[in-house]
């Protein structure tokens, strides 16, 4: 690694920090030190603080991760984790279970796992499809021409289902769609970080043929890179890390786009390996910087991601125009 990529890491690292000791000090009340070891007195809400600064590092790996697969498989800089449509199915079963599930009576720990079982499931299905659909597709433009289809299918079938819920189930749902980064429980964590654990480690093992893969099709194919293989491993990792930041978080647009056209900006977007520690590294300095506007605001975060990512996504769109 060059000195100036170490550089770079450094400070942001330094801003990480920084940025998650404001998110444990952000809120209705003033803790201090105290208040997150032991039983003090708000150590209750201290818990909820650090919860809030584990998923909101979670997401930051995971989603700029995702798209930064999506981004350099299709060599597209506007491709995102929901190009595939994982986080669309992923809100059509959270669409489903709650606008049918209001007549059971369960206890709130249990609606929530089931909550996020559904946005899981429904993704692993569409993943199982995609792997199927991906090996009559030799050409990678109609997987996603697949995934937009997926997209607004799903969409219009959520659409139908709010046309027809019940006020509290479309509220319920409409809260979950925002994004809600201060319900996330410890036991929730630590299964989202294992599901996160297992998509990383298959990123880790697609960027080496990522590299061959970006010097064109014929020459990966002599360096002995196995194409089938490659896109197997990119449809199963983005499925694993978006759809499980999806399940716990709700739908956050936009990140998975703007942060690696960040990194391609600051640093050489040749060198993948350096590329994909630098998405995780702002990704999770941003998601803790939306997280800290979020509790000063009480802006959903979802929202937050969206007035922040579509004058970006405007502005690539321009200067690839003028190019």
């Amino acid at each position: 690694m060059s000195y100036q990529f170490k550089i770079l890491c450094f400070f942001l690292l330094i801003a990480i920090l920084i940025m998650a000791a404001i998110n444990l000090n952000t809120g209705f009340l003033s803790l201090n030190i105290n208040d997150f070891w032991g039983n003090a007195l708000n150590s209750q809400i201290a818990e909820i603080r650090v919860n809030r600064v584990l998923v909101m590092l979670l997401a930051g790996i995971s989603i700029p991760t995702s798209g930064f697969l999506m981004q350099e498989y299709f060599q597209n800089p506007l491709a995102g984790p929901d190009i595939l449509g994982i986080t669309s199915v992923a809100s059509l079963s959270v669409a489903f279970y709650i606008f049918f599930s209001h007549d059971i009576l369960l206890p709130e720990f249990l609606q929530n796992s089931f909550l996020s079982l559904s946005a899981i499931a429904g993704s692993l299905l569409l993943m199982l499809v995609l792997l199927s659909i991906s090996k009559r597709f030799q050409d990678k433009s109609y997987l996603v021409i697949f995934g937009f289809l997926v997209s607004a299918f799903a969409g219009a079938i959520v659409s139908l289902l709010q046309f027809y819920a019940e006020n509290q189930s479309l509220k319920n749902y409409i809260l979950w769609s925002f994004g809600a980064n201060n319900m996330v429980s410890r036991n929730q964590i630590y299964v989202l970080s294992v599901l996160i654990a297992a998509g990383l480690w298959i990123c880790f093992n697609t960027i080496k043929p990522l590299i061959g893969n970006s010097l064109g099709t014929s020459y990966a194919q002599s360096l002995g890179v196995n194409l089938n293989r490659l896109k197997i491993g990119i449809i199963v990792a983005s499925s694993l890390l978006s759809a499980s930041v999806t399940a716990f978080l709700g739908p956050i647009l936009f990140i998975g786009i703007i942060v690696p056209h960040f990194c391609r900006l600051i640093y050489n977007p040749s060198r993948l390996w350096q590329q994909w520690i630098l998405n995780m590294f702002l990704g999770m300095l941003m998601m803790l910087l939306f997280s800290v506007i979020a509790e000063k605001t009480q802006i959903p975060l979802n929202v937050i991601s969206s007035v922040f990512g579509i004058p970006v996504i405007l502005v690539m769109l321009l200067k690839q125009n003028k190019v």
